[in-house]
């Protein structure tokens, strides 16, 4: 991994900044027509929201990723706003809002609703301004993120099934004499949001398509904005979960529509409606939106997290997810940057997925298998595992089985494997041995 500034003159070695002609994407994107000065946010205001944040967050690297470029045969880029603060790129907005309307904060401090990230992204920010804060959290935000946005200064309240529910929460509190800070219908925080399209465009500024997640729509508005102002040509794909797909169903009916959801991996962006100032950003410089499954969205933060050492959460691997699943087609060559949200992944969810992505890729296996309960039956067959070169991950030895006869043990292993070859050459040997194996 190496991190990438085409400004301070360093480019990938082998590899040339390559631009597409209009006619290299043929009519896959279905691309509007774009004024290139349309904007309901100014590019002043953006500078001017790079500036006020230079120092207050990290400008997080644009890496280049040799293995993802050889997958999909283009040049692939990851911005990875999993190293921001709080783990999350919602620490732009919210410090933008903060300093923007500090004047206007009195000793009621600031309230926002949030599942997770854009509460820490707030938390945080307050303290740094020396704020109070309170956040609103609906009452199945995981403890963890619960938890971080304590340590982060907030004070949190549990309100609301949904984020819907949790907003209008936020909304009664504001009317005590506390700012209300949107999480992504706002336009100080899309404003905070689009710095990341500065930095991408200023680090590659051959940069072909930019892949971002969308929840509410204030990551991909800002994004947006700046990305096709600085470079028309540029391709915006968004990435929705398919679990909850607001800014999809919206373009469908070319107006904001309110949709049902479902849990999702990605539960970063599971908003089911988009906001209304994004939605308008959103139709004049998002060229295409895509939706992924879960299967996919779990397959992506393995990959990431295996090929890549990059930890990201569910929303953040989504468009990685778009091109694991097939969904979208990119033209061989073209550089393209991957948008890594977030990166605020709960211990036990990440647990249950390495696990699951491992058995589907036969790089674990599991079985039964029935023992005389002698001493040295259980060692002579471990020492055959161990000729095979599996590794024992877990073992289970039950004597105690009602269906088990007196003298028979039965013992349930779990085995790391190289893979589906290796798996088959293991239930051969083992049961060439006389060994009678129950797969599970």
């Amino acid at each position: 991994m190496r991190f990438f500034r085409q400004d301070r003159g360093e480019r990938p070695s082998g590899r040339s900044a390559k631009q597409m002609s209009p006619g290299d994407t043929g009519d896959f994107f279905a691309v509007k027509e774009i004024p290139k000065r349309f904007h309901m946010i100014s590019m002043e205001t953006f500078k001017q929201a790079a500036k006020l944040l230079e120092g207050n967050v990290i400008r997080t690297p644009l890496v280049y990723s040799p293995t993802l470029s050889h997958m999909f045969g283009a040049e692939i880029y990851l911005k990875l706003e999993n190293l921001q603060k709080t783990g999350s790129f919602k620490i732009r907005g919210a410090t933008y809002k903060m300093r923007m309307r500090f004047e206007e904060i009195g000793a009621g401090g600031v309230v926002a609703a949030s599942a997770g990230n854009h509460a820490q992204g707030v938390a945080l920010a307050a303290r740094e301004a020396g704020v109070s804060a309170t956040i609103v959290m609906p009452e199945w935000a995981s403890i963890s993120k619960q938890e971080a946005t304590r340590n982060y200064g907030g004070q949190v309240i549990l309100a609301g099934r949904s984020l819907k529910e949790s907003l209008e929460r936020a909304r009664e509190i504001a009317r005590e004499g506390k700012i209300f800070i949107h999480p992504y219908d706002d336009p100080d925080i899309i404003a905070g949001q689009g710095t990341i399209g500065l930095e991408i465009l200023e680090d590659l500024s051959a940069t072909d398509m930019i892949l971002v997640p969308v929840g509410g729509g204030g990551l991909i508005s800002g994004v947006a904005s700046v990305a096709k102002d600085i470079k028309p040509g540029v391709k915006i794909i968004g990435i929705q979960a398919s679990a909850c797909p607001s800014a999809y169903e919206s373009r469908k009916a070319g107006k904001v529509t309110e949709v049902k959801s479902k849990p999702s991996l990605a539960d970063g962006i599971t908003v089911k409606q988009v906001g209304e100032i994004n939605f308008g950003i959103m139709e004049k410089t998002v060229d295409q939106l895509v939706l992924v499954e879960e299967e996919p969205i779990a397959a992506a933060i393995l990959l990431l997290l295996e090929r890549k050492k990059i930890l990201a959460e569910g929303a953040g691997a989504v468009p990685l997810a778009a091109l694991l699943n097939g969904s979208l087609d990119v033209p061989r060559g073209c550089n393209v940057v991957l948008l890594i949200s977030g990166g605020n992944l709960d211990s036990p969810l990440l647990d249950r997925i390495v696990n699951q992505g491992l058995l589907k890729h036969e790089r674990i296996m599991r079985f039964r298998i029935c023992l005389e309960d002698v001493p040295g039956s259980l060692a002579k067959l471990l020492t055959r595992i161990a000729g095979l070169k599996a590794n024992v991950l877990h073992i289970f030895h039950d004597r105690h089985a009602r269906d088990l006869p007196i003298c028979v043990t039965r013992v349930e292993l779990e085995l790391e494997t190289r893979g589906g070859s290796h798996i088959t050459e293991i239930v051969r040997v083992l049961r060439e041995a006389g060994y009678e194996m129950e797969l599970i």
